[in-house]
């Protein structure tokens, strides 16, 4: 039987999620990390009391992150203060509490996010691709090597690759349509290579009658549920060849992010690397400035020397 803590709990999460889902258009996998992130604070808060919304402080907030940024190490959740700042203005504006306490929910400092990301260079994605393509111990190779060389030329994140459907393919004018992130779609030129790869695929190996281009490989041949698969494809694949091996964290964008810096040292501009990944943030593509080391050198100040270049 549930108690009067989880029936109130459980009726604040509905309410939340009709929020976010309605009024903010998120998608169901960003809102359910953002109730989870709700489930953890509460826990946190009150343990076995009952939920108090009244009681909850801007130091309850902070001591809450704080827990986060030292039990789970490195630190790479990047939603959960946006998410802690949504729940408190959904909380402010629908008046469960008095004051809007979202305004003073700090930064986490993520010092892996200063990193250049982990990428490959243009002889090892090449290297990665004929693996796939005679990687005997697979039997759906036309497949695996299509979606991974969707991401490695065009850049796509591994749940684009799946949710690819058929009529997305436009052959006529060789343009392919990307589901993309947060909801916004784009048409983007196919590549020959690409489209001479998903045809091979289609008609030596794809089986069933799903909309969805990609598919299992066992009956009924589905679609998949999520990109998972994509980084175990990736992962088979790296084991076949002398990359070194990546964390494995960074195997899902890997070759989005080889693209980005491969792209930035034949000297392809911030912007053309933008629409090429289709950033919706400029701040996004800034960090694969740091990969211009020559660009970097014509606005570095010149270090002070005193007379006699001695300092």
């Amino acid at each position: 039987m549930k108690t009067l803590k989880t029936q109130s709990r459980e009726k604040l999460k509905a309410e939340y999620r009709m929020h976010l889902s309605r009024q903010r258009g998120l998608a169901e996998k960003t809102i359910y990390k953002y109730c989870s992130f709700l489930d953890r604070f509460m826990d946190f808060r009150f343990g076995e009391s009952p939920d108090d919304l009244s009681k909850i402080t801007g130091l309850d907030i902070a001591e809450f992150l704080q827990y986060l940024v030292v039990s789970v190490q490195p630190f790479r959740e990047k939603t959960v203060v946006s998410s802690m700042r949504s729940f408190f203005r959904f909380l402010f504006q629908h008046e469960k509490i008095e004051t809007n306490l979202a305004v003073g929910i700090p930064s986490i400092t993520r010092k892996c996010a200063r990193r250049i990301p982990y990428h490959l260079t243009p002889d090892h994605v090449e290297e990665l691709l004929e693996a796939l393509r005679t990687l005997s111990t697979c039997s759906w190779k036309k497949r695996n090597y299509a979606m991974v060389l969707l991401m490695a030329r065009l850049g796509l994140r591994s749940p684009e690759v799946i949710a690819i459907q058929l009529d997305d393919i436009d052959w006529r004018n060789g343009e392919i349509y990307i589901r993309g992130k947060g909801g916004f779609h784009d048409k983007t030129p196919l590549p020959q290579d690409i489209g001479e790869a998903i045809a091979d695929y289609i008609m030596h190996e794809r089986i069933g009658t799903s909309r969805d281009l990609f598919v299992t490989w066992h009956i009924p041949h589905r679609p998949f549920k999520d990109a998972a698969v994509l980084n175990y494809i990736l992962n088979q694949a790296l084991k076949n060849t002398n990359i070194p091996t990546p964390v494995p964290y960074s195997v899902s964008n890997m070759l989005r992010h080889s693209l980005a810096t491969n792209l930035v040292q034949k000297g392809a501009s911030l912007e053309e690397i933008s629409n090429t990944l289709r950033h919706r943030s400029r701040a996004t593509t800034l960090l694969y400035a740091r990969q211009d080391i020559n660009g970097l050198r014509t606005i570095a100040l010149p270090w002070p020397l005193k007379e006699g270049g001695q300092l």
